[in-house]
């Protein structure tokens, strides 16, 4: 199967919440359940906006502290290039490697208005995030460990290399999903084969609802429609 992904078949991935998305996955057997999502140290700063979807561009930054010449840290703009030769949708997964991550932030208004130009549609990161209404407004997806009142002297370390954010590994190119319930990671060998398997899992769970409020249920009833929920592949 192509790893590669059409337009369409994003948007299909996209009409799902990360939650049916996370179960599809499971019913493919790929990797343990335990794995591929991050913890609840990321969490969506703007939950009403529509589930994320896009491949991964990675940075690494640091607070360390004002540089001993007096002089700010240059900011570091050639990772512009290496964002661009991942595939659009872009997410930028952002690993603050600080020993206090997140005390700086490095996306505010103006870098969401620039990395939106350059095709992403959102960030993941364990740092921080500011400036939050103008980005809202811009209709940027932001998923973080905190929100900061200033930037401070956070700078980039790395780019374009393996990180970790809430405990989720990202390499450059990965697949993300996001939305409110937090950030997944889609093995994308079979991307294209989980709206499918999204939508049977999404009727199961609608009869099962529909029994519920039947008034007409038994331990008996119950028990056959969970276990075609749990069992069925």
């Amino acid at each position: 199967m192509s790893n590669t992904l059409s337009t369409a078949q994003l948007e299909a991935l996209r009409r799902f919440d990360t939650c049916i998305v996370a179960n599809a996955i499971e019913t493919f057997n790929v990797r343990l359940r335990d794995t591929g999502f991050a913890d609840a140290t990321v969490r969506s700063i703007f939950p009403k906006l529509p589930p994320l979807v896009g491949f991964a561009a990675t940075v690494r930054i640091r607070y360390s502290g004002p540089p001993v010449d007096g002089r700010v840290a240059v900011e570091r703009t050639a990772w512009w290039g290496k964002l661009l030769a991942v595939p659009a949708p872009r997410v930028v997964a952002i690993q603050d490697v600080s020993e206090r991550p997140g005390f700086g932030s490095f996306i505010g208004e103006v870098h969401a208005r620039v990395l939106q130009a350059l095709g992403c549609v959102g960030v993941v990161t364990n740092g921080s995030v500011h400036d939050l209404p103008g980005i809202e407004a811009a209709g940027f997806q932001l998923f973080a460990g905190s929100v900061a009142v200033s930037h401070a002297y956070v700078h980039i370390v790395d780019y374009d290399k393996p990180v970790e954010v809430g405990g989720l590994k990202v390499k450059p190119g990965d697949l993300l999903h996001a939305d409110q319930h937090g950030v997944l990671s889609v093995p994308k060998e079979i991307a294209a084969d989980i709206p499918a398997a999204a939508e049977r899992l999404r009727e199961r769970e609608r009869k099962v609802i529909e029994l519920c409020r039947s008034g007409e249920t038994s331990v008996e009833t119950l028990r056959d429609a969970v276990n075609g929920v749990l069992h069925k592949p």
